[in-house]
């Protein structure tokens, strides 16, 4: 009997295995996968936003791509992949693709599982890297594409960091002053008896109503933050937003460029990877983030399937794409190689984001410095004019 109970035992932890082994939602700890739009939810390693980092989908992809150029079988690649990667969640995708390759099922089949870590845009180029046999060169293309979007995004936010800091640095600096310093040198400015500046009168009313309503202030400072993010959220008043940001002094201009050049490159990279404009154009809608631009490539691509040429759709648009656009495009149509100039036209606009987000950092840094002298310079003038009146008091008798 007990060695019958040792060979069920087996049989049992054999039986674990295969299944572990042949269906990709079961968990190793022996819970359910949840896979549901695209999240997964994992016992040993949750992901509540079913996304991953740009940066983390530049590096499978490219990795992928490098893997399958060297002639390494896709399974195998993925599973050299899935050893080497730190993010718990990306392991647990790659089993799940590993799964369902090993079904007899498609590469981007895997992928549209978990759409909202991936997105429609590197489902599609997969797919048609398949059906062409040209499948490492397409996730080269992704992967690239990834990495100038990440470095153009990375290059907007670091010319808005210091600016940004030296904002938070001078109304740190001030509160300090206002909250904690000046309360404790009001009761000498009380006690001198002499009739004390406006500047200083106006410094001690906005202490003293900070001391009993900071809280509330910061409450509703957060309320109100919170509230903008909501607001902008309905859809009207997001295209309301979305089609007066151009017009918003320097910072427009970049917003308005750094569209132009993520919509020009995706429309190029999925025109090269081989995909028909039709279907260019509804991915690229659905990417992008701006509801005016999405709106129009709707639009367009409507236009298109009635037969209008694409260089005249862009013409129809001028206060969103410059007429450097649609005359490229025109002369794309002309030679046949429009995806070389939308390709084009996103390295013209990547330049320009680049040159005017230094401009702007330049801009910017002076004006905050001197902003930041005023607003310092005034709470330390509230103080020291009083005294300074004083001892001129004694100094006359």
């Amino acid at each position: 009997m007990n060695k019958f109970s040792e060979i069920l035992d087996r049989l049992s932890q054999y039986k674990k295995k295969i299944t572990l082994r042949r269906f990709p939602f079961v968990s190793k700890a022996g819970g359910p996968i949840s896979e549901r739009a695209g999240v997964i939810k994992i016992k040993n390693r949750p992901n509540f936003s079913g996304r991953l980092s740009a940066h983390t989908k530049e590096l499978f992809i490219k990795s992928l791509s490098y893997l399958l150029k060297a002639g390494i079988p896709i399974i195998q690649s993925l599973t050299m992949i899935q050893e080497q990667t730190r993010s718990g969640y990306l392991k647990d995708i790659i089993e799940s693709l590993i799964s369902n390759v090993n079904n007899g099922q498609s590469l981007h089949s895997g992928l549209g599982r978990f759409k909202n870590a991936f997105g429609d845009f590197i489902i599609n180029v997969v797919h048609i890297g398949e059906n062409t046999g040209s499948l490492p060169q397409n996730l080269n293309y992704l992967a690239e594409e990834l990495k100038k979007r990440r470095i153009l995004k990375r290059k907007i936010v670091g010319s808005l960091i210091y600016p940004i800091f030296i904002a938070i640095a001078t109304i740190g600096i001030a509160l300090f002053l206002i909250i904690f310093i000046f309360p404790k040198i009001l009761p000498v400015l009380k006690g001198l008896n002499v009739p004390l500046p406006l500047i200083t009168r106006i410094l001690i009313g906005l202490s003293a109503f900070l001391g009993y309503y900071g809280f509330f202030v910061l409450g509703g400072l957060v309320f109100l933050i919170i509230s903008i993010i909501f607001i902008l959220k309905i859809p009207k008043i997001n295209l309301f937003v979305s089609k007066i940001t151009p017009l918003v002094p320097l910072l427009g201009p970049i917003m308005q460029n750094y569209h132009l050049t993520n919509i020009s490159r995706t429309l190029g990279l999925l025109l090269k990877s081989g995909i028909t404009l039709i279907e260019a154009m509804d991915i690229t809608a659905e990417t992008t983030p701006n509801v005016v631009y999405k709106k129009i490539l709707k639009e367009m691509k409507e236009n298109i399937l009635k037969g209008k040429k694409i260089s005249n759709q862009f013409k129809d648009y001028p206060r969103f794409f410059p007429i450097l656009i649609p005359q490229m495009l025109a002369v794309g149509e002309t030679t046949g190689n429009l995806s070389g100039s939308f390709l084009y036209v996103a390295e013209f606009y990547e330049t320009q984001v680049e040159d005017m987000t230094k401009t702007l950092s330049n801009v910017l840094e002076p004006v905050l410095m001197i902003l930041m002298g005023i607003i310092v310079g005034s709470v330390v003038i509230s103080i020291i004019t009083p005294i300074y009146g004083i001892t001129q008091h004694l100094n006359v008798k």
